[in-house]
């Protein structure tokens, strides 16, 4: 019984499943272990060349990187500091050719300010009759200047035709009227007790004479008197007055 109870255990119904498996002969199994190990030394090897890129064994490939980057930089840096030098000196040069520019309208305005006073005295001289004798003042002009309590004068000093074989030789005067809070008055220009070489006259015909005179700031020019005087006289050989009020 104890048999036949065995035999129906082992090979029964009831007895233990079998797996049947396939057998693979040793070559498959070492050529499947050696393209293992070929995969992890390829993908060890690629993790390794990684590796040295982003790490310290990379380093001199980085240090290339920069030192390209380096000179790029300092290639900007020279054509930037070239372009401003050029920049700097052409406006050096606008600076100067303005500067020259104003200085020549300057010029070219002081000119024609001296050609239409030629082409007055001209026309002066032309209708001016041959036959007059003694001095006289001509063409008096006196106007405020650029600094305060300072005015420009000009005028013409003309020696009539009966005294052609002679040097006049004398000085001008001016006299300023004045008013103030402190009431009227007048100044001497130049004062008597101080004669001034700038005041002289020396001429055979005629003496074109221009200057400035100041004032203190606090007082209104009413008029100005010019007078002649010939040298070794006090008495004035010819007088011509100008309106300023």
């Amino acid at each position: 019984m104890r048999l036949t109870k065995r035999i129906r255990h082992r090979f029964g119904i009831s007895a233990p499943r079998m797996a049947v498996r396939t057998q693979l002969a040793w070559y498959w199994r070492c050529l499947g272990l050696l393209i293992l190990v070929s995969v992890a030394f390829a993908l060890g090897t690629w993790i390794y060349d990684a590796g040295r890129r982003f790490s310290g064994s990379g380093h001199g490939e980085l240090e290339q990187e920069v030192k390209r980057l380096r000179d790029s930089v300092g290639k900007l840096q020279s054509e930037t500091a070239r372009l401003r030098a050029v920049s700097d000196a052409s406006e050096s040069r606008l600076k100067i050719e303005q500067s020259a520019q104003r200085q020549l309208v300057s010029q070219v305005k002081l000119l024609e300010e001296e050609n239409s006073r030629l082409k007055e005295d001209l026309a002066f001289f032309e209708n001016l009759a041959p036959s007059g004798d003694g001095l006289s003042i001509n063409r008096l002009t006196v106007r405020p200047d650029a600094l305060p309590g300072e005015y420009r004068y000009r005028l013409l000093v003309l020696l009539g035709g009966g005294r052609k074989n002679r040097q006049f030789q004398g000085s001008l005067q001016l006299v300023v009227s004045v008013q103030s809070q402190g009431g009227d008055g007048m100044i001497v220009i130049p004062d008597p007790a101080k004669p001034d070489n700038a005041f002289r006259l020396s001429f055979k015909y005629f003496q074109r004479v221009e200057g400035t005179f100041r004032v203190p700031r606090e007082v209104k020019v009413q008029s100005v008197q010019v007078r002649v005087l010939e040298q070794g006289t006090s008495q004035a050989r010819a007088v011509q007055s100008v309106d300023l009020s």
